[in-house]
């Protein structure tokens, strides 16, 4: 942050005075001749020889004492004496005019070359404060800080603390003064960051003699900060050109006179600035370097921050460069914006983050490009650059699950998402499990024509072995969807499309009162509706969402018998505090327009398992063949466990779950209840109730759910403990 101040300041010039003090001469005198004149002595005792016109009379001893002047001004200067014994006077060469004087030999090693420079030791000398010796003597210190409690600061300050960082040990107490300097500017930055800027800080060393070298040490080293008075906003003044509104950086600037000038508030301000502007219609805004006037009379400061808006702008063309793998024509399949609409910076963004959620790209970078085209209302045609780097189109993926009644199932995939451009999908699967093996191929289209809108077509083949049927069943199907996304969670979507049903079963015939096996063709067109009121698609915490189910088929096993299938659920989310929200569901189904033997059995409705009431065995739940049909054993005791559910042409079920969360677990118990019937609606009679708890473990993809529940009023043949391992809330 860069300030001025209007504090006076008292500049102070050192000034270096030499001081030459020279004893007094005698002046040498002949007999007769009068003391040399003082500076004092007044103009009537000057001698004769200061007048102008007196003589200048030589000295004839003085002169003798001089070495004579040799005729050669080039000549080199008589070298200095030498040092004789003691009390001789040192012997005079001598002197002839006219030839130079002799010169002492050199010294042969100041003659030799200098060592080159790449032979030096360029090693920084070792000072006391840095020493590191592994068998040097350590001391041990405490450390102490004071005056920043009251304004919040303590903590902060030992995170980023010299003293702190060494952890009470140093090699001398050097080393330990020179880490609380350090703590000293660390103080006065802090305090200044809150607006405090006439703080000051000083460290001081303490020696608490009598005391052992432990932890608590021989020193103590304390840090004392005075933090003075806070600074205050005074004026605020933003140097811009017009907005639109005329208001508009102003309204956008959170600050207020009389704010404290804290450092994080100012920055937090402008980025503020820079956001919101974007989402205005400026894309090129940039916010230039503040400058704050401090004056240390008023404890205030007034504020002034430059801002370059850059020309209002409107939406234009889409552009792209880089790797083709969406050409122009499917890339203006993404915006959610409309030529010529104000620059939202938030609606590039949305494009962006669409992009990459199609898993296509390595990266994809959108930037508006300015194009010097007039807009709508006196704005800037900006257009949007789509910068394209190809990724990886293959991947492979898998799943492994278990739940009671249905075992272990593992799933894998193989996917080619761009196998036909664009964003047509090739996607191979698998299931092997211990009731249910399959092969499956679909193709997908993303976004087709519309921004998440799939078509999907699959053909698959699968092999089912549960309690209530077995069955191989080929299906040829399609469907369009309009969905939500992770990056775009919608209010309302839908679903429609096509099945093609053939399927061998074994089946209860109540008239044979036997199991025998037929085979159905299934002809559908399944529809379905959600109206999404919750605030996260994954893993809800607030809100409700409805949907229904409605599929017209017709079962041909002999004869064409038409009828419909309808589905309906709510699901409620209320947050009682941060870490517990209370999850409810109710879902009830009806089959009407067919007699229940008249229908496949994979087609029934069932109840029980983990995603229908926990607890019961996965279909255990519902209408079941008679106890005419059980053949006791060599004991003549029949087992009811053997009996095998029939399904039925109904379903109710009602869950309440209450979810605490815990950082990235959660802890769920539940209570669950329901029942399937025989008659076209639920009648809500002889409801079955499973109850436990359930750990959660919340990752970036959804909560990894394990659940454990027991039947409340158990019938012969149910389990007593139930364990459910899957991806996801229940609901």
């Amino acid at each position: 942050m860069v300030f001025s101040t209007r504090r006076p300041y008292l500049l102070l010039a050192a000034s270096a005075f030499a001081l030459t003090c020279a004893p007094a001469l005698a002046q040498l005198q002949k007999p007769g001749t009068a003391p040399a004149r003082g500076p004092d002595a007044p103009r009537d005792a000057t001698p004769a020889q200061d007048a102008p016109d007196a003589p200048i009379v030589p000295d004839a001893e003085f002169d003798a004492a001089l070495p004579p002047i040799a005729n050669d001004i080039n000549a080199p200067l008589e070298p200095m004496p030498t040092a004789t014994t003691a009390g001789a006077p040192a012997a005079q060469p001598a002197i002839v005019p006219g030839e130079l004087p002799a010169v002492a030999p050199v010294d042969p090693v100041l003659a030799q070359p200098l060592e080159p420079l790449s032979a030096f030791d360029t090693t920084p000398l070792q000072t006391v404060a840095d020493v590191k010796d592994a068998d040097a003597p350590e001391i041990a210190y405490a450390t102490e800080v004071r005056g920043l409690d009251p304004l919040g600061l303590t903590d902060e300050f030992n995170s980023l603390s010299a003293l702190r960082e060494g952890k009470g040990k140093a090699a001398n107490a050097t080393q330990v003064s020179a880490r609380a300097r350090e703590d000293e500017a660390l103080a006065v930055r802090l305090m200044k960051s809150l607006g405090y800027y006439d703080g000051t800080a000083i460290s001081t060393i303490e020696s608490t003699p009598g005391e052992a070298q432990t932890a608590t040490g021989k020193l103590r080293a304390i840090v004392s900060a005075t933090p003075g008075t806070i600074y205050r906003l005074g004026t605020i003044t933003i140097e811009a050109q017009p907005t639109v509104p005329a208001d508009l950086i102003r309204r956008e600037l959170p600050l207020r006179e009389g704010d404290p000038i804290e450092a994080a508030r100012i920055q937090g301000a402008e980025a503020n600035v820079s956001l919101k502007l974007p989402q205005q219609g400026y894309p090129f805004v940039k916010v230039g370097e503040r400058d704050v006037l401090l004056d240390d009379a008023t404890h205030k400061g007034d504020y002034t921050l430059p801002v370059d808006i850059g020309p209002r702008s409107s939406f234009g063309v889409l552009r792209t460069e880089g790797d083709a793998v969406f050409d122009l024509k499917h890339l203006n399949v993404f915006p959610r914006f409309e030529q010529g609409q104000l620059y939202d910076a938030r609606m590039t963004d949305d494009l962006r983050e669409a992009l990459v959620a199609t898993g296509l790209f390595n990266g994809v970078g959108v930037q508006p490009v300015r194009t010097g085209v007039a807009g709508p209302d006196g704005t800037e045609q900006v257009d949007l650059m789509v910068r394209q780097t190809e990724g990886p189109f293959k991947s492979l993926a898998g799943s492994v699950g278990f739940q009671t009644g249905q075992g272990v199932t593992a799933e894998g995939t193989f996917t080619n998402r761009n196998r036909f451009p664009p964003e047509g999908a090739l996607i191979l699967g698998a299931i092997a499990g211990t009731q249910q093996q399959g092969l499956s191929g679909t193709f997908r289209r993303q976004n087709a024509g519309r921004r998440d809108r799939t078509v999907t077509l699959i053909a698959s083949a699968l092999r089912a072995n549960y309690d209530a049927f077995e069955a191989f069943t080929g299906t040829l199907s399609g469907r369009i969807s309009y969905d939500s996304t992770p990056i775009w969670q919608k209010k309302f979507t839908y679903a429609f499309g096509f099945e093609l049903v053939g399927t061998n079963e074994r089946v209860f015939d109540f008239d044979l009162n036997r199991r025998v096996r037929r085979t159905y063709g299934v002809f559908a067109l399944p529809t379905q509706v959600l109206f999404d009121q919750s605030n996260d698609l994954l893993n809800p915490t607030k809100g409700y969402r409805l949907k229904l189910n409605l599929s017209p088929e017709t079962s041909v096993q002999g004869a064409v018998r038409p009828y419909g299938r309808a589905l309906v659920e709510a699901t409620g989310y209320y947050p009682v505090s941060d870490s517990l929200v209370i999850a409810g569901r109710a879902r009830a189904g009806s089959i009407f327009g067919i007699a229940r033997d008249d229908r496949a059995p994979s087609r029934r409705y069932y109840g029980g398992g983990g995603g229908s009431v926990r607890g019961y065995g996965f279909q255990r739940l519902g209408p079941f063949e008679p106890l005419s049909s059980l053949v006791p054993d060599k004991d003549g005791k029949i087992n009811l466990s053997d009996l095998r559910p029939v399904g039925g042409r109904s379903l109710n079920e009602f869950s309440i779950e209450a979810r605490y969360r815990f950082g990235d677990f959660g802890i769920v118990p539940f209570i669950d209840a329901g029942n399937a019937y025989d008659s076209v609606m639920p009648t809500g009679k002889d409801l079955r109730f499973g109850a436990g708890i359930g750990g959660r473990l919340y990752t970036n993809f959804g909560p990894m759910r394990v659940d454990v529940a027991t039947p409340l009023n158990r019938r012969a043949g149910d389990p007593r403990i139930a364990l459910y391992l899957s991806i996801g809330q229940a609901f």
